[in-house]
């Protein structure tokens, strides 16, 4: 790749990075006025853009292992929400799933400081 197209290619994916904080900021002022039905669409968006940016940085470790954790974040922040809307109790479940992301990158950074 050239670096022209490179360029692009960072830009266009911090674009894309800064417009997923933008849903999730959507879906999670939705969640906290109470809004239901838009912050649960929300969802989906939020966590497509979430999915879209881990394949996309596949090829970087760093940026795949930050991006699988934000994954896992909200999946968990989701469901928290879902359970809040619908007055079950999935906070254990939630907290499964930011554990997951948690660990992931608590891994990622201990063989980094122990290994290279």
């Amino acid at each position: 790749m050239q670096d022209s197209e490179a360029s692009f290619s960072i830009q266009h994916l911090k674009r894309l990075e800064n417009a997923h904080i933008f849903l999730w900021l959507i879906k999670d002022s939705c969640w906290v006025m109470e809004f239901k039905v838009p912050a649960l669409v929300m969802i989906f968006p939020t966590l497509s853009m979430a999915f879209y940016l881990l394949i996309k940085s596949w090829s970087n470790t760093s940026e795949r292992i930050h991006n699988w954790a934000i994954c896992f974040w909200i999946m968990a922040n989701s469901v928290w929400m879902i359970g809040e809307f619908s007055d079950k109790e999935l906070r254990p479940y939630a907290a499964v799933l930011f554990s997951i992301g948690l660990m992931s990158l608590l891994s990622y950074y201990l063989r980094k400081l122990f290994f290279k």
